[in-house]
């Protein structure tokens, strides 16, 4: 509420009438990652257009606002007529996309009524959401306003098509040209050469209070050829020395060590809390097996792709459902999800004991990145079809 108080105020230092723009909105830093491919995609196509993004969680403004692809980071203010036009007014954007989803009415309903082109990205629909309902009038006719929707999944093609929209494609999604991309990278971090060195790395990440609830008895009892790397989804002091204090093994603080320029710590310990951000990805690299958090409890599964991209077997909790790339990964085997601390333990010394099956369950994870990309190429043909805004 705070930031979203200074939205106009950026807007106006950072944005000239004589500019053109492009908007993406994005809930959060998940649906940020998605968006990433399409805005290389346009700042290419587009060069003299300024990328604005929006976003509504903090966690995706706080870790993006600095982000050098985009040339306006804000968040979006409430849903209101005034707001909606006031937003729009400023921006004043040639091409608007939505990642995912985000549906707010009074934003879309006064895009419809500018005639401002408006996409659906990486789009994903379950039957139980409010379009679908008798009562979902207000969020159906919000659909309305988009030119076209870029969608995930074929369920999803067909769930718009018992409300009437036909305007639709399946292209995939973008998340999996976002994590490909990861692998050309310069992955390097010393530091955690230097914690792994030639030990077996087990990764937890973004993990919350549930998902420790699954770990720690495992952690707690790995033998000393086994590292354990820790990135908690919540970095506040607090909750980080809690989860700390709960840990038996000699374990080490990012803060406490290298943000410091002290890596001695790190030699001798056995676990390696990073209390910090923007390195996971990174750090997955390192790992040889890998636990995602939110999934043991309601918060939300985290990106099981960034790991899956370098051909590494997956261990999350039990609520997925919604989440169709868990789904289609733990169907074909290169996913595990537990109820449990038994098996979680169960699962990740079946991993950590057997190479050939950690590497046989590591390559379909790989696979299944490469057999998927290409949703970007996808809606870029679109755009060049359909001679959107060049």
């Amino acid at each position: 509420m705070a930031g979203s108080k200074q939205t106009f105020q950026v807007l106006e230092d950072n944005i000239s009438g004589k500019d053109q723009t492009i908007w993406f909105h994005c809930a959060s830093l998940g649906e940020f990652e998605q968006g990433v491919p399409v805005m290389h995609s346009l700042k290419k196509s587009h060069p003299n257009h300024k990328i604005i993004v929006s976003f509504f969680s903090p966690s995706g403004y706080e870790n993006k606002k600095n982000t050098s692809i985009a040339d306006v980071v804000v968040y979006l203010p409430l849903d209101t007529k005034r707001n909606a036009r006031r937003f729009i007014q400023q921006v004043h954007p040639s091409l608007v996309f939505f990642v995912k989803y985000e549906f707010w009415p009074n934003y879309l309903t006064e895009l419809k009524r500018q005639e401002i082109k408006t996409y659906l990205i990486s789009g994903a629909f379950r039957k139980e959401q409010l379009f679908f309902k008798s009562y979902g009038g207000v969020m159906r006719r919000a659909l309305e306003s988009f030119d076209h929707f870029f969608l995930q999944d074929l369920v999803s093609k067909e769930l718009l098509q018992t409300i009437g929209v036909a305007n639709t494609s399946v292209s995939g999604d973008t998340r999996f040209d976002r994590v490909s991309q990861q692998i050309t990278m310069d992955n390097t971090l010393d530091f955690i050469a230097r914690f792994k060195k030639d030990h077996t790395c087990i990764v937890c990440g973004s993990i919350w209070e549930e998902d420790q609830d699954l770990l720690l008895e495992y952690i707690n009892q790995v033998p000393k050829h086994i590292k354990c790397i820790i990135a908690p989804h919540a970095i506040d002091t607090s909750r980080v020395l809690a989860l700390k204090n709960k840990i038996k093994k000699q374990s080490v603080l990012y803060s406490q060590s290298i943000a410091k320029g002290n890596m001695d710590p790190i030699d001798t310990a056995q676990v390696f809390i990073i209390d910090t951000v923007g390195l996971l990805a990174k750090i997955y690299s390192y790992a040889d097996i890998v636990y995602v958090g939110g999934g043991a409890g309601t918060k939300g599964l985290h990106n099981i792709l960034e790991p899956a991209t370098f051909g590494v077997p997956i261990v999350i909790g039990k609520n997925y459902n919604k989440f169709p790339e868990a789904v289609k990964l733990r169907s074909i085997g290169g996913l595990f999800s537990v109820e449990d601390s038994t098996e979680c333990k169960t699962i990740l010394s079946k991993l950590e004991e057997d190479t050939n099956f950690r590497n046989r369950t590591g390559m379909i994870c790989g696979h299944f990145v490469d057999s998927n990309t290409g949703a970007t190429k996808k809606i870029e043909e679109y755009l060049k079809t359909h001679k959107i805004a060049q």
